[in-house]
Order: structure tokens, then sequence, then C-alpha cells
């Protein structure tokens, strides 16, 4: 129609506009160009495997560390990584992975199967305090070990770790004595300080934890000792080196996904030299850190990118096509759209939703956007710990308030499907739980029973939200929803990534906004967050019967028991609402059509290391391709 056609030239030329002064500012730089630039959204909080949770940072560690698996990049099947090869035992408890002979370090040194037994101790030592500590829990004794003192009990094998002095770089371990525990007391009856008397070479000592600067300043209790911590001893984990380049891992349950979990980034490995010697976080930064893929990190500025270089130590550098990368930190999406437009960055992640709008609607259909459903959930996190939120019929108020519709088809603009629960459509042989859809009346009725008839005297709530165009504009609608509905007044804030991830996982929030992508296909990715305990769940919430279910699922041998006690579970978490489900993810990604190797699949994952750029090929590229799409 000519209205539309009238529209769409008006938005482009705006965005001409707009990229042009996009183009000026980013092209003044005396940098040689890279051979593939994208957008990775926000600063990344650190190139730690261990300590970080999101997507931008999964990008970048997965293109300079390699674990002993790795995706394949369309499948998205578990292939061989620094392992070359692995056996299975029959009961699919033992996993037994042979290393690469070529495989090296940044710094040239071998890759061994002492650095993989080195840094799964770390990512579970409970000091690391790593966030995804429990994707490993499903190790033989891991759990214990990551729960340090709390997790011992009379009886076990344990590893006293003695104090250091305080220059000691912070991520060293102290001297480790290896015992077995007798008792657990408490010094005073008014203290939770506990004493553990451990018995060591046949004598019994009293060891109390404390801080190394504790430890060098004061003298311990009469007839103890100081020492750092104490954990189950580490020999009684599953993690065993037969020789230094065969590791023996042995899990508590069989777990169908254990392999795509070697191929996880946080549990890559990384060099015990580097880490102990420059300590955390300067061990990370690009000026020190050693890495093990396909690509090293040749410098970062903040605010503005990361450059990878080409790793000329990795196994399989022969087939690695792109010898530069920039990896472009930009929050504002126009921004990053900009970029796109004129030729800056050859893959995007998202577009503004009116102009993705415009966009899918163009004729011819362009050649660079391909819209797909993806295993990831957007909804809110709530604060159960504080009042209102503490009150069910007040959670059960806001989820029926909601207008999930409104949002998916006046905001969003790729196709996204309004969310009643938190497991995602597409998972083989799950069946996902809903909870209720809108019904305000029904909303209003129950915020009158909890005390707050028409809103009155219901207290001021803020939403959170990390800095991004689309997060506000969801907020501001929500809280526009609330207040029409039920004549409450809530007001958002948000806070650059970082900051935004501490106060969620400090429960500094009343709502919160929280996205999942699914690290695997299978519902335990999902409901496994929010056990009692898990470093994830971040609502407050807990419930017995829950965890009982989870724990039950990871038991299960029989595929269909093991996704009816995950059906049950969800039902729980959706009967009692610690979280507002709100949309199911469609992917947004822009791709110039010149880039090859990038696929749709279920967890929107795109490694930097299968890509390449064919400007000759006339023909569609992967990601165009309907072929093998979720």
């Amino acid at each position: 129609m000519p209205s539309n056609s009238r529209n769409l030239t008006a938005s482009i030329l705006v965005l001409a506009i707009l990229a042009g002064a996009t183009k000026a500012l980013f092209f003044n730089t005396s940098l040689p160009p890279a051979d593939f630039t994208f957008v990775n959204e926000t600063e990344i909080k650190s190139l730690d495997p261990a300590i970080v949770t999101g997507h931008p940072e999964n990008r970048i560690i997965n293109a300079v560390f390699e674990g002993l698996t790795k995706l394949h990049p369309e499948t998205l099947e578990p292939i061989p990584g620094l392992a070359k090869n692995w056996e299975v035992s029959d009961d699919l408890l033992t996993y037994t992975f042979h290393l690469r002979e070529e495989a090296r370090w940044s710094d040239g040194t071998p890759v061994t199967a002492h650095d993989i037994h080195y840094s799964m101790r770390r990512f579970l030592g409970p000091r690391t305090a790593a966030e995804y500590a429990y994707q490993a829990w499903y190790i033989k004794n891991a759990h214990n070990y990551s729960l340090g003192a709390k997790g011992l009990q009379v009886g076990d094998a344990v590893e006293v770790e003695l104090n250091l002095p305080i220059e000691a770089t912070n991520t060293r371990r102290g001297k480790i004595l290896r015992g077995k525990l007798l008792s657990v007391e408490q010094e005073k009856k008014s203290s939770d300080q506990r004493v553990f008397v451990v018995e060591i070479d046949g004598k019994s000592i009293h060891y109390q934890p404390t801080d190394d600067e504790s430890a060098a300043q004061n003298d311990p209790p009469k007839n103890t000792h100081w020492c750092r911590q104490i954990l189950l001893d580490f020999r009684q984990v599953g993690i065993k080196v037969l020789d230094p380049l065969t590791l023996r891992i042995t899990l508590e349950n069989p777990t169908p996904y254990f392999l795509d979990l070697m191929g996880f980034y946080p549990l890559f490995p990384v060099n015990q030299k580097c880490v102990e010697t420059h300590g955390s976080p300067q061990w990370a930064k690009p000026e020190n850190i050693v890495t093990n893929g396909p690509y090293r990190v040749e410098f970062r500025r903040i605010r503005d990118r990361i450059r990878l270089r080409k790793s000329d130590t990795y196994w399989n550098r022969d087939t690695i096509q792109l010898n530069v990368i920039d990896a472009l930190s930009v929050d504002a999406v126009t921004t990053s759209l900009n970029m796109y437009m004129t030729g800056i960055a050859d893959w995007v992640t998202e577009a503004p939703g009116p102009t993705l709008r415009i966009l899918r609607n163009q004729q011819p259909p362009r050649n660079d956007l391909n819209p797909s459903p993806f295993l990831s959930t957007y909804f809110y996190l709530l604060n159960t710990t504080r009042k209102p939120l503490d009150d069910i019929r007040v959670r059960r108020a806001l989820a029926l308030a909601l207008d999930r519709e409104e949002i998916t088809s006046k905001i969003l603009a790729a196709g996204e499907v309004p969310a009643l629960g938190l497991v995602p459509p597409g998972i083989t042989g799950y069946h996902p739980q809903q909870t209720t859809a809108n019904d305000p009346e029904e909303a209003r009725r129950l915020l009158a029973e909890a005390g707050y008839p028409e809103g009155k005297g219901f207290p001021r709530l803020d939403i959170l939200y990390n800095t991004h165009e689309m997060h506000q504009t969801i907020a501001e609608v929500i809280r526009k929803q609330w207040q029409r509905e039920l004549g409450i007044s809530i007001s958002t804030r948000n806070e650059e990534w970082a900051t935004f991830l501490a106060s969620q996982r400090q429960m500094q929030y009343n709502i919160s906004r929280r996205g999942w992508i699914g690290d695997y296909a299978d519902p335990n990715t999902f409901l496994d967050m929010f056990v009692t305990g898990s470093e994830q769940n971040s609502t407050g919430w807990n419930n017995a019967e829950y965890d009982r279910l989870i724990a039950a699922a990871g038991k299960e041998s029989n595929e269909k028991a093991r996704m009816e006690f995950f059906q049950q579970a969800e039902k729980i978490l959706l009967d009692e609402l610690p979280i507002l489900p709100i949309y199911f993810y469609t992917s947004k990604n822009l791709v110039k059509p010149y880039v090859r190797g990038f696929y749709n699949n279920v967890q929107d994952f795109h490694p930097l290391w299968a890509l390449w750029i064919d400007r000759d090929s006339d023909e569609p590229n992967e990601f165009m391709s309907t072929k093998g799409q979720p």
C-alpha cells in the first residue's frame, strides 16, 4: 500500500542519516580493519570463564578458550575439542577423555589433563564463587566440595588449606594438609565460629577458618590453629588424572547432556601459571591472559572493542579462516543497526522493534534477516523476601494483570510468543506447563484479598533492568499495565551490565528483568536454576517438593519418567510464581550475505571459530537456509 511505502522510505531515510554520522565516528580510527566485525552488545564483565554468566562473555570466551568438547555450529552436538576422543562406561557414569598431544596454550606450553583437573577444582572451589558451579555438580562429590565446610560430615576425608601471607597473590592456594574429620565444635556457645577437629598423621588437631589478614594479625584461640578453609578432600571428587593426556570423570548419576556441558564455557580450562602469577582479576587482562582457543586477545578498549587475532599455537589453526575479529561494545540497538547499515559491522544481534518490523515486511524479502525461535525465555524475577512480594496472592495478581499479547504484538517485532511458562517449546519429549493468562478481574480480587483494594496502601516498588532500549520499553509498558489494572505505582530503574548482575545476585531489587538461554536442550537447564541454594535463584523462593522433583529427575534413567518429574516441578514454580514469564525469544540477527558458517540453531549460538567470508558466492548463506531450522 502507498502509506506503507512512505513509512518505509521515511524510516530508511532517518536510519541512513544516523548511519552516516555513525560511520564518520567509527571510521575515524587508525586501526587496520578486521576481517569480521560484530556488535557484542554490552561491555563484558570478565574473560575469566569461571565467574561470568552472560551471552556477550560467552561469545568471546568461546573464541579464546576451548573445552574438552565444543558444540557443532549448526546442530550443537558435542564434537571433539581438546579431547580428540573419549569412552563412556556401560553404566553411563564414567567418561575417559584422551587429550590431543598437539594442544597448546598461547604461551606455547602443552595443555594437559592436569590443567583440566586444576581448573575444575578452581571452578568448584567456594572461594571462586562461580555462579555456574552447579553445572559441575553432576560429577561425583563435586557438590559437597563446592559447599566447603558446610558440605562436610564427621568421618569425611578432608583437606585443610593453611593461610597465606597477606601480600600473597589472591589466586594462590595455601599449603594443603589432608586428614579425616573427627568432629565439629562451636568455639563458644554464643559464637557461630566453628572449630574442626581433624586427624592428621595420627594426631588430633583443632582448626578454625579465618581470612589471611586476621590470621596474620591475631593469635588463634588456645590449642587451635588458623586455617583458610576446610573442604572435602578433592581426591574424593570424581576427577582423576590418569596420565598427562588422559582424564577420567565419574558422575553421580547418568547425565544425558554431560558432553554438552564439557563444551560449555564456564567449564573451560584456564592456565594455572597465569592465574597464580597475576592474581584476580589481573590474570584475565589482555596483556596477561594465556588462552588455548582458536583466537587470542590482542587488546581491549573499554566502551569500544575487543580485538581478537587468530592464535598461532591453536592445534587446529589451519582450519580457522578469519585472522582478525572485532567485537564492538555498543549498548544502543539503534547505533548497532546504523553500524550494520554502513558496513562497519557484519553481524548485529538485533534491531530496534519498530525498524525490525519494517525490515521484515520489505519486498522482496531481505537476504540478511531470518528470525527463528530458540530456547530462551524473557521473564521477571520477584524478590520474595520483600513485602508484599512474599505474599503469593500479590505475585499472582501481578501475573494475571500482565497483558503479554500487548508486548509481543505492539513492541516486539520478530514473531516472539507470549510465555505462560518458563521452559520454551521445542524440547523433545517435554510438555511445557503454563500459568493462567491475563485476567485483570481475578488479579484485582487477589490484590484486595491481600489487603490492597484498588491498590490502596500498596508500597511503591520498582522494576530493575540492564541498560537497553527494549528492556526499558517493556518495563514502562508493564508498569502502566499494573497501574491501569491494579491501581499500583511502579517505578523503573536501569543499571549497566556488571552492576545489574551484582544487584540481582545480591537481591538488591524488588522486581528484576531476566532472560535465560538454554545451556543445552533439556528442561533441566531452565528448572534447576530455582532449586534451594542455586546461585541462579535470586528470588529468595524455595520449595522442598520442587527440590525433590529436580533431584529425582537427575537420578532417573527412564526418559519419560524424567520429563514427568520436570513437568511436576514446573507446575509448582508456576503455581507459586517467584517469576513472571513474559515471552519466548526469537532471534533477531542481521547477518551480511557474505558471512558463511553462521546457522540458526536452538540456542542462537554462533561460534566465531566457525565463520568465514565469501564475497564471490551468489548462493544464499547458511543463515538464510531453511534446512534444519528449529
